[in-house]
């Protein structure tokens, strides 16, 4: 029975000719809050707000919807935006997930700090004619920074080369490149201009597809966000369109493992905090997501303003040898 309806009992008791204090035992509250008055508020400016927003971003849930208040410069409590969101009836139907087999084991060669790893990967659609569209997207793991999609009805080794060339001369190398062990990426060709480049290739066992997770996660969101809810006539409208969602993706939708910051401003208070001259970042990210968040001021929203559902864990950084060799290629240790 909730609040209101004890209230209400208490009342009636009091109008058997029962004292306030005997009625508020029998009901079972205190008679502080026997004596309290709701003061209900006008939630209608708000849920015309959510109902605008949920219009523009169909896949969007209640906490994306208050990071995004947030962000705006509004003060509101997730927990308001929880009630409204369910009374407009805007809540997300939940889809049933697939049981996969898992082996326990965690994602290998876990990222520290940007450029160490990227993963790159194939996702596949289809224009209204039925014409088939191969998508290569290149994700930077520590940041989840979009760094290309690239839409062709065929993308091979030469091409995929042709897209990192400039990623490689404008952000830097990374130290690893993550795939799985498709024809394209396992390429002669592609595999000897990495080794040129001084960048290794990680490549995930066969049937693991959690050991790049983060890749099969920005599938995931592509896919909801974006393939899903659009209809193209040609692949250049399909290169347009995605390139727009790429750059929104990067600049404007906040990430809930990022404290709900976009990856462009989890990239700028690394770099920010980095230049400030301490020998090592305390902005940790692990599988879980963001910690220390707080040590940033002016980034809304702060992480303590997180619900308690979706505050990040601390960081657990992998032993992966490759972590190790990361740290000793930087201490100078290994030449």
């Amino acid at each position: 029975m909730n609040a209101p309806r004890r209230r209400e009992g208490v009342k009636r008791l009091r109008d058997q000719s029962l004292s306030e204090r005997q009625a508020s035992r029998l009901v079972g509250v205190s008679r502080s809050t026997a004596r309290y008055r709701p003061h209900p508020r006008d939630d209608a400016p708000l849920a015309e707000r959510l109902k605008r927003l949920a219009r523009r971003k169909k896949r969007y849930g209640y906490r994306r919807a208050w990071a995004t208040l947030r962000r705006a410069g509004e003060r509101i409590n997730h927990k308001r935006v929880y009630r409204v969101w369910r009374k407009e009836g805007l809540s997300l139907k939940n889809r049933p997930r697939r049981k996969r087999a898992r082996s326990g084991a965690s994602v290998p060669c876990q990222a520290t700090h940007p450029n160490h790893v990227w993963t790159y990967d194939f996702i596949h659609d289809a224009c209204d004619s039925g014409r088939k569209l191969k998508l290569l997207t290149l994700l930077d793991e520590f940041t989840r920074e979009c760094l290309a999609i690239e839409v062709d009805p065929s993308i091979r080794a030469g091409r995929v080369i042709e897209v990192l060339q400039p990623l490689f001369a404008q952000r830097g190398r990374p130290e690893f490149l993550r795939s799985d062990n498709g024809p394209e990426f396992v390429a002669c060709q592609l595999k000897a201009w990495l080794a040129e480049a001084g960048t290794q290739t990680h490549y995930i066992e066969p049937g693991s597809p959690w050991q790049n997770g983060f890749g099969e996660s920005f599938h995931s969101r592509l896919r909801d966000e974006c393939l899903n809810g659009e209809v193209f006539a040609t692949v250049a409208e399909a290169r347009v369109v995605t390139e727009l969602w790429r750059r929104e993706y990067n600049q404007e939708r906040p990430h809930s493992s990022l404290g709900y910051r976009t990856p462009t401003e989890f990239r700028a208070a690394w770099e920010a905090q980095s230049r400030a001259g301490e020998n090592r970042p305390r902005l940790g990210l692990s599988l879980g997501g963001l910690t220390d968040a707080h040590h940033y001021e002016g980034q809304t929203p702060l992480a303590q303003d997180l619900p308690p559902s979706v505050q990040p864990p601390a960081a657990a950084l992998g032993s992966h040898p490759c972590v190790a060799r990361s740290s000793e290629r930087a201490t100078g240790s290994v030449p």
